[in-house]
């Protein structure tokens, strides 16, 4: 899980970068880059704390 969370980040950004994945101009909108970046976060934390219980 930790694995997979360090590489949602760089790959958020590179497709925020390329135009892969842009929010809609106008109004209030998340980015999608922002919430791929929190779901990396989330997601290596919860692989830390899995691994943490686990007694590695």
């Amino acid at each position: 899980m930790q694995v997979a969370g360090l590489v949602i980040l760089p790959i958020a950004m590179v497709m925020q970068l390329t135009d892969g994945i842009r929010a809609p101009v106008g109004g209030f909108t998340v980015s999608s880059m922002l919430l791929l970046m929190i779901g990396g976060v989330a997601m290596f934390s919860l692989g830390r704390i899995v691994e943490g219980y686990g007694g590695s």
